[in-house]
């Protein structure tokens, strides 16, 4: 696992084959949701508690220990 937070740039090259729309004007939150929707994943980031899903990309900056 990770500790370090994931940059933009980093977002935006892992966002590229999903072709998501304005990626480089969204948010990093709501580029974070939309990577994990094109994913098929719940679009989590920052929304639960005690989250127990690992691993996971985002964790260190969704998940502080």
């Amino acid at each position: 696992m990770s500790t370090n937070k994931i940059t933009k740039k980093d977002l935006l090259i892992h966002a590229k084959p999903f072709n998501i729309k304005g990626a480089v004007k969204l948010k990093k939150t709501d580029l974070i949701h939309a990577i994990q929707i094109a994913e098929g994943n719940n679009p989590c980031f920052l929304t639960i508690d005690n989250c127990s899903v690992s691993p996971c990309l985002y964790r260190a900056e969704c998940q502080p220990e």
